[in-house]
């Protein structure tokens, strides 16, 4: 059995981890406040500029823009990857990593060629570890997204795209549904899915040869174009794509803090059982050594 210094010792340390996670806890809840409303007001934007991005196959203009034009043969995709800066948020980036090799080994078996793109350390840490081919990344991005630093990244995919090299983009991230609950999700990016689903809002993932959505719209779409179709179609799926990086980034951090919340109020619990237990396994040696004391004492007196 230990002895009572080594225990007080190890009471004291557990006291300072429990310190520490609590004061973590008590940042990530003030920090999870504003990154879900920031989320929360992006959603109607990005909810509305896909529906009328996604309406743009149904209306078939007579300009088609390349992100709306379905490749007949995956040969080469590119993956964008979204994960935190920081550890200690439970198994948020576990998942999403598992998701995305996952993914990975699904293309390698079809033969099909990958680059990825890593938004966030913990994604390009394990990319690069794996041995992916990654062609950009951005990391330390802060507690609030920034589009400027987020395209800058993601341009690489949208180039390599546009010139043909790859068929398809997709964006791998984590989507919040609660507090408690964060769920990783893989959807296409590019080409534009022909449906109206919000990704933010379906828990279901794609398979990396299906399309995301399924068009169950009843009627068709047409649209009067100010000044031609060519520019206002640029324009708008430009904004699709801006629109749609930057949610999946602010719903990624929205998930951070809410994982590393109740992550660290778990460790905090924890702390305070072992704390307990300690304190128990404590008294019960302080005790046993009094009682061996106070049986020497009473021995020696009894032989003199």
């Amino acid at each position: 059995m230990a002895g009572i210094k080594e225990i007080r010792t190890k009471i004291k340390s557990v006291q300072n981890t429990s310190k520490i996670t609590k004061a973590m806890e008590m940042v990530a809840a003030s920090k999870m406040r504003k990154a879900q409303e920031r989320m929360r007001a992006g959603r109607p934007y990005a909810v509305k500029v896909r529906q009328i991005a996604a309406r743009l196959m149904q209306a078939h203009p007579e300009y088609t823009h390349p992100y709306m034009v379905e490749s007949k043969e995956l040969k080469a995709v590119g993956i964008v990857m979204i994960t935190t800066d920081k550890g200690l948020c439970g198994g948020l980036n576990t998942n999403i990593t598992r998701l995305v090799l996952n993914r990975l080994r699904e293309l390698a078996d079809k033969n099909v060629k990958v680059q990825t793109t890593a938004l966030g350390s913990k994604g390009a840490s394990t990319l690069a570890r794996v041995g992916a081919n990654l062609v950009s990344q951005e990391v330390q991005l802060g507690d609030e997204p920034n589009l400027s630093r987020l395209i800058g990244a993601v341009k690489v995919q949208l180039d390599d795209y546009m010139d043909g090299k790859i068929d398809a983009v997709y964006l791998a991230g984590t989507r919040f549904v609660n507090t408690m609950k964060q769920d990783p999700m893989f959807i296409r990016l590019l080409p534009l899915p022909s449906g109206l689903k919000d990704p933010f809002q379906n828990g279901e993932d794609e398979s990396v040869e299906a399309a995301q959505d399924v068009n169950n719209s009843e009627y068709g779409w047409d649209y009067i174009y100010e000044p031609d179709a060519k520019t206002v179609i640029d324009e708008l799926l430009q904004r699709y794509v801006e629109g749609l990086v930057y949610q999946a980034v602010a719903e990624n951090m929205a998930s951070e803090q809410s994982a590393r919340m109740v992550a660290m109020k778990s460790a905090s619990d924890n702390a305070s059982k072992v704390i307990d237990e300690l304190q128990l396994v404590y008294n019960k040696t302080r005790q046993a050594a009094i009682t061996k004391e106070i049986s020497e004492i009473v021995g020696g007196a009894a032989a003199v």
